[in-house]
């Protein structure tokens, strides 16, 4: 099968998973789009919202759906970086063996990640940056593929504690969840009156095939303009520097760094393929910049008292 044909493939099994999912999930369509594309990224995905959004539900019916191991991780304070990657242990015959942590599956969903220490949450560092976890100097690999799924309650703090900058600038998207309108949220009450047997869909994609997608999406090829554009608006989220705008020295104490731009080509990739196209334009670009720029950039003071977030103010740096 060539790229063109895989390329057709593609659009068609991401439609016949966002239909899917979509029987489950009501509204948030935006947020399933972002969702697959980070999928197909082979990027991972912060999911903020308030409980009773089915951010849980989201992420058991993808997984469901692309026939991948799944594991889902109860973040508490008392939970330790063993608890996720695994320790080695004594056998019967008092030989240390790796005892595979949670972390070891091809989908994690990290459940209210801030509620547990910095020490736990670097635990997850090198897993979703190298794809590997190591124990007593042995290196282990994770396997392919790996997505990592985390979810925030973004309204209580009282015991939680936020998670760092290196460690946010490793999510491809930070995805904001809003409550769902009256007729949305009459539809979910309609569905869940009807039974209360949770029956996940049948599989759609297998590894091999999501493998392969992502690969082609890597190969997509980037016009020269089209980098330049990625890479200038994220110069602008830098306060002082040469690129910066009125509204980023205003407003942002710290921009974002390279990382962000590679993570808008590779966004901008799988938006062109899923539109048709086989290479991204300027506006693929702007349709995945909120999501991953508003987790890092820093906002300052004069932000927070104006009553601005993350995602107005890259919307009016990249107006401007």
């Amino acid at each position: 099968m060539n790229d063109v044909q895989l390329a057709e493939s593609f659009v068609k099994d991401f439609q016949r998973i966002k239909t899917a999912v979509a029987d489950r999930i009501v509204g948030q369509d935006e947020i399933i789009d972002l969702l697959l594309i980070s999928l197909f990224c082979e990027g991972h995905c912060l999911l903020v919202g308030v409980p009773g959004l089915a951010k849980t539900r989201l992420v058991h019916t993808v997984a469901a759906l692309t026939d991948l191991e799944f594991c889902r991780i109860q973040f508490t304070p008392d939970l330790m970086p063993s608890d996720i990657i695994g320790a080695e242990v004594m056998d019967a015959q008092r030989n240390f063996v790796f005892n595979r942590g949670p972390i070891f599956s091809n989908i994690v969903l990290a459940d209210e990640i801030n509620r547990t220490p910095p020490k736990t949450q670097s635990a997850l560092l090198e897993a979703m940056q190298e794809e590997t976890v190591s124990v007593a100097g042995e290196s282990y690999p994770l396997p392919k593929p790996f997505f990592v799924l985390a979810t925030q309650n973004p309204i209580e703090q009282e015991g939680t504690y936020p998670l760092p900058e290196a460690q946010l600038d490793r999510f491809l998207f930070m995805l904001v969840l809003d409550y769902p309108s009256y007729e949305e949220e009459v539809a979910v009450v309609r569905m869940s009156e009807k039974s209360n047997a949770e029956t996940l869909p049948a599989s759609i994609l297998n590894a091999h095939t999501l493998l392969e997608y992502q690969q082609l999406v890597k190969r997509v090829p980037v016009p020269d303009h089209v980098v330049e554009t990625a890479v200038k608006w994220v110069h602008q989220t830098r306060p002082n520097s040469a690129l910066a705008t009125d509204v980023t020295n205003s407003y942002i104490s710290w921009g974002a760094g390279p990382r962000a731009s590679q993570n808008l080509i590779l966004a901008a990739k799988c938006r062109a393929l899923l539109q048709g196209r086989f290479s991204p334009n300027v506006e693929d670009v702007r349709a995945v910049a909120v999501p991953v720029l508003q987790h890092r950039i820093i906002l300052n003071y004069k932000a927070e008292s104006q009553g601005l977030n993350a995602a107005e103010v890259v919307r009016r740096i990249i107006v401007e």
